[in-house]
């Protein structure tokens, strides 16, 4: 199967975190906040037979940050990306407006199967 992300990175980039090729995008979230929200998740999980008010609290709370951290980090996603294509010489090769608009669209159709 094609992917895109690891045909469109630079030779001399290391495919994925520490070298290693990922099977497919980076995930939107970084790892440490992915992981602390699962832990919070999890925890409300096990905790809701004792206290199932307080595990909905607490499972609630994941969500909101997983919310947050998801519509900052699209937030930074979409400045780099308009930064990157907008600063370009209006001369600038559609080549590589072509690769703006191909990172837009993998952005976007990720979204809408979430």
């Amino acid at each position: 199967m094609y992917d895109q992300t690891r045909a469109q990175q630079p030779a001399d980039q290391p495919p994925g975190r520490a070298g290693r090729r990922t099977p497919g995008p980076e995930p939107l979230l970084p790892a440490e906040g992915r992981e602390e929200i699962v832990r919070r998740l999890g925890h409300a999980v096990n905790t809701f037979s004792d206290a199932p008010r307080e595990a909905l609290e607490e499972a609630e709370a994941a969500f909101d940050e997983a919310a947050s951290q998801l519509a900052k980090a699209l937030s930074e996603h979409r400045e780099a990306l308009r930064a990157d294509w907008q600063n370009r010489d209006p001369e600038t090769d559609s080549t590589e407006l072509r690769l703006a608009l191909r990172q837009y669209r993998e952005i976007t159709q990720r979204l809408l199967r979430a």
